[in-house]
């Protein structure tokens, strides 16, 4: 049992173990950091694969004997504790192949190496803790330090305006974390500060129906206030319109590895709040709020669409794309059924796979060209007749843009078919609404991939060289997922099943 508890901590401390020795290690010796860097990423991937492989599909809860439960502050009874089920697995899975795949990604960084290898392996310590945190005021911790690695990793190593994206990303992140802190010190009075009030499996069950809450002399239902703050919080990061302006910005600015990270992970980490924080805690709440999240779902798949379609520049567009699938995700949580949650979680696997394939290829073809416009500001064309001089990076194109438009056969097919699955009993006409958004979707990838890889090679393009090895290497675990969940999407699918009914069927009982 303390084997398998360690685990948890092991998956978690590795990449910090990883960014400290990347410290130590001289600035010159280059290769080095790199090389160390990918080990030390590789070794976390395997161990987030022990984890699977030990990971008992039948239990609805947190799994006991990977339970970690230590005194933190214990004046406060803060914990520092750490639990896994099967709503959190495959976002730790997720995690670990994605940050792996990046640093083979970032070989081709040449400014401040060290810096950038540390503070990305920091990153990914985070962003494990957030997913593997039980105790509310250790999922605020690591919540809240995320932020300090992606402000320098957009603001020192982004594009031309990287320090206005860095800003506005901290900004916008910070307010939302502002309204969880005071969600978390509500909820700490109202359990009465005892020894459960910071655990956030104790907190979970609706305790706190009938409370009442005095705000500027006005007296409100305490359960959908707080459940108000910690959704603003969390629609935040996912993001849900209209709090989304920030991540254009940050997208376009940010090395490709962020991007990666970003769409892949971090905006996950937003609806996994909802999944383990806040639909559990305010069940009653969140099924009065049903109606709301399902509209600002569609408003995020029809307006991300649409803002999608009028981008000139490629990774805009694949950013605006990203608001628009994280509306299905939005849809699939406001349906509060079993298909449509398990379509919810499933699509923020699949989305982190197919994104994070769109991005790296297109950092692929920035190093090769130094821009991204389909179209330049001057009116000439940015790209064109790449298939016929790129023709395996097309071939990689091809299979990230099917999938991320949810064509049968990929994997994003299957979490959008289940989303609507469970979202039609309750909201027809959303459900209508939300198959425009997908027409749509189809049509803002196809024309950008007309507009760049068919017609005349233009001169600027025929210097371009194809993939080559190490590019095939990061690309190929993706493209095999993306086809393998697609055909096969059970491993995941049995993986959530039980801890996805056990929330499905809390949300019923109000």
């Amino acid at each position: 049992m303390q084997a398998h508890s360690n685990l948890l901590n092991w998956i978690l401390w590795m990449p910090m173990i990883g960014a400290i020795v990347t410290l130590l290690i001289p600035s010159k010796m280059e290769k080095g950091i790199r090389w160390w860097s990918l080990v030390n990423t590789l070794t976390t991937f395997i161990l987030t694969l022990v984890l699977y492989s030990k990971f008992d599909t039948t239990v609805p809860g947190m799994q006991e004997a990977f339970n970690v439960k230590i005194p933190w502050i214990a004046q406060f009874h803060i914990n520092y504790s750490l639990g896994i089920d099967g709503i959190s697995l495959p976002m730790i899975l997720l995690t670990g192949l994605l940050f792996f795949l990046c640093i083979m990604s970032s070989w081709t960084i040449t400014k401040q190496i060290k810096a950038y290898f540390s503070l990305f392996l920091f990153l990914q310590c985070s962003v494990f803790g957030v997913f593997l945190a039980l105790d509310f005021f250790l999922f605020y911790v690591f919540w809240e330090v995320m932020l300090i690695p992606m402000f320098f990793l957009i603001g020192i190593w982004g594009g031309e305006n990287k320090e206005y994206a860095a800003v506005k990303f901290f900004l916008y992140t910070f307010f939302g974390s502002i309204l969880m802190l005071i969600g978390m010190v509500a909820l700490y009075y109202a359990s009465g500060q005892g020894a459960d009030s910071f655990d956030i499996l104790a907190l979970s069950g609706g305790h706190f129906r009938n409370l009442n809450l005095e705000l500027f002399g006005t007296n409100f239902a305490f359960n959908k206030l707080l459940f108000i703050f910690l959704f603003i919080g969390f629609a935040i990061k996912v993001p849900v319109f209209p709090f989304h302006t920030w991540l254009p910005h940050a997208h376009v600015q940010a090395p490709t590895a962020i991007s990666v990270i970003l769409a892949g992970v971090l905006l996950k980490m937003g609806t996994y709040g909802f999944l383990r924080i806040a639909y559990p805690i305010f069940p009653e709440a969140s099924k009065y709020f049903s109606y709301s999240i399902a509209v600002l779902g569609i408003i995020n798949v029809i307006y991300g669409a649409f803002c999608a379609m009028a981008q000139n520049d490629v990774k805009k567009l694949v950013a605006y794309s990203s608001v628009s699938h994280m509306g299905f995700v939005m849809l699939g949580l406001a349906a509060m059924t079993v298909q449509g949650m398990n379509g919810a979680v499933l699509q923020m696997f699949n989305h982190g796979t197919s994104t994070a394939m769109m991005f790296l290829l297109i950092g692929i073809l920035y190093e090769r060209s130094h821009h991204r416009w389909i179209v330049k500001p001057d009116g000439t064309k940015g790209f064109g007749g790449l298939y016929t001089q790129l023709p395996k990076f097309s071939i990689i194109f091809i299979i990230a843009m099917f999938a991320s438009m949810g064509l049968p056969g990929l994997s994003g097919f299957i979490s959008e078919a289940l989303i609507f699955l469970g979202i039609y009993e309750r909201f027809t006409s959303i459900t209508a609404l939300g198959l425009i958004g997908l027409l749509i979707g189809a049509a803002y990838l196809l024309w950008m991939y007309k507009r760049m890889f068919f017609g005349d090679v233009i001169d600027e393009c025929k210097t371009y060289t194809d993939v080559n090895a190490r590019e095939i290497a990061y690309m190929t675990p993706l493209c095999i997922a993306v086809i393998v969940f697609g055909i096969y999407p059970s491993p995941i699918l049995n993986m959530m099943r039980a801890s996805v009914g056990k929330l499905v069927s809390l949300l019923a009982t109000f």
